[in-house]
């Protein structure tokens, strides 16, 4: 047993979460959007517009992982990173919604560069962060405190982002609107940045010898690791489950409730539980283990998700209440697989005396990464299918088809992807047990 962080370091480490969360939120809620009812770009096109600069985050992400293992400070290996591409994300950000709005065709490429710049900043601030609970501590059970604080502020963060960034845009209208949420969410990123580094500074980090061989050598390592391989997989899975769904809260407040302003209700219903129940979650999961946690959060997620299509057609006030139920599963099932992670990647490092934890939390944000921008993407492509009518104004009548499609992908899609990721996870064998027995033989 290893001596509990500070509190300050938990808080601290907690607020980087502030800049995940709003770069992993905003665009996932306002960018197709802003492609399709503000630039009137096509669905599909604008679908391929958000997943592109994603998908080369799903390349880069290993390759920052595997140099924030091999970089050397005195302070960690990666801390320096939370501030220079925190710092870069946050200005990326303010330009992605400040570029030309008057040719449909500058506009989208405006926005396909900036975003792709956005994603790649992104790469080197998220990898690392994320990497800092396996070297920050060896205890099992304070990486589950540490991932508490992190859910409790991740919450906070969309919250905050998701729910003001529609109700600012909507408040100053298209024109400037969309501006103002560039500058309102860079602000949070780089808040975030600031606070993290400043955090954790001065927490002498846990670390074992940088693995040798390359890249390429590391990643054929972590893809054998098959308790890895299920965590991943399983994580992936409901990432996907959560793009989708997130790219359709605009989508269904407008167009199936015929409420453009149910779009912050909506997004509050499905956040807001997190900030109360996340406590709960780690006291269920310090009972009955984190897999078993993350199962049950799983399933209270899906039951939501089909509450919510078997309510919509009673207006905005039950469907809020049935993502209130999905807010309360999404909780959990942020927390255990982002407190397991940590878990498999120490372990591998205390036996075999190399961390490769950067490996490893590459590949994992690069699957994370791939199923939250394939979210959007699949979306677009069922608004597509639907006969969605792209316009400038938002104010384009839409085909009973389309309609459905909406439903269709805000509900019952979402909630047999969640199903479909526990099914991988049986196989996941890591527990407090596992944890201890690989400290005491490095020891």
């Amino acid at each position: 047993m290893t001596a509990a962080l500070p509190g300050r370091v938990r808080r601290g480490y907690g607020l980087g979460s502030v800049a995940t969360g709003s770069f992993g939120t905003v665009p996932g809620l306002l960018l197709l959007p802003y492609l399709t009812d503000r630039l009137g770009v096509a669905a599909g096109v604008a679908g391929l517009i958000v997943l592109l600069p994603k998908a080369w985050d799903v390349l880069l992400n290993p390759v920052a992982g595997r140099i924030s293992d091999r970089l050397e400070h005195p302070e960690g290996r990666r801390r320096p990173f939370l501030l220079r591409a925190g710092a870069l994300l946050a200005v990326l950000f303010v330009l992605l919604f400040a570029g030309p709005t008057g040719s449909t065709a500058l506009g989208a490429a405006w926005v396909a560069v900036l975003f792709l710049a956005c994603a790649t900043a992104y790469a080197f601030f998220q990898v690392p962060y994320v990497s800092m609970p396996a070297e920050l501590t060896r205890d099992y059970g304070e990486r589950t405190r540490l991932m508490t604080w992190r859910v409790a502020v991740l919450a906070l963060a969309i919250l905050v982002s998701g729910g003001l960034s529609p109700a600012i845009r909507d408040a100053l209208g298209p024109e400037w609107g969309y501006r103002a949420v560039g500058l309102f969410v860079g602000g949070l990123i780089l808040a975030g940045a600031l606070g993290a580094w400043w955090g954790t500074k001065g927490v002498p980090p846990v670390a074992e010898v940088a693995a040798g061989g390359s890249l390429g050598e590391q990643l054929r390592v972590v893809a054998r690791a098959p308790d890895f391989r299920a965590l991943l997989t399983a994580f992936g899975l409901q990432a996907l489950a959560t793009g989708t769904m997130l790219a359709g809260v605009d989508y269904v407040a407008r167009v199936v409730l015929g409420n453009p302003g149910a779009s912050t209700i909506l997004f509050v219903a499905f956040v807001a539980p997190a900030l109360l129940v996340t406590p709960v979650w780690e006291r269920i999961g310090a009972r009955v283990g984190k897999k078993a946690g993350f199962v049950a959060a799983s399933l209270l997620l899906a039951l939501g998700a089909v509450l919510v299509y078997l309510l919509h057609g009673l207006g905005v006030a039950a469907v809020g209440a049935a993502l209130t139920l999905v807010g309360i599963g999404y909780a959990g099932a942020q927390m255990f697989p982002m407190a397991m992670l940590p878990d498999v990647a120490a372990v591998d490092a205390q036996r075999t005396g190399e961390g490769r934890v950067g490996v490893y939390t590459g590949v994992w944000t690069a699957g994370e990464t791939l199923g939250l921008a394939l979210g959007p993407g699949v979306y677009a492509l069922i608004l597509m299918l639907g006969g969605y009518v792209s316009s400038t104004d938002g104010l384009a009548a839409q085909p009973d088809s389309a309609v459905t499609a909406m439903t269709l992908g805000f509900t019952l899609l979402p909630a047999a992807l969640v199903l479909l990721a526990l099914v991988p996870l049986r196989s996941y064998r890591v527990d407090e047990a596992a944890v201890e027995a690989a400290t005491q033989e490095a020891l």
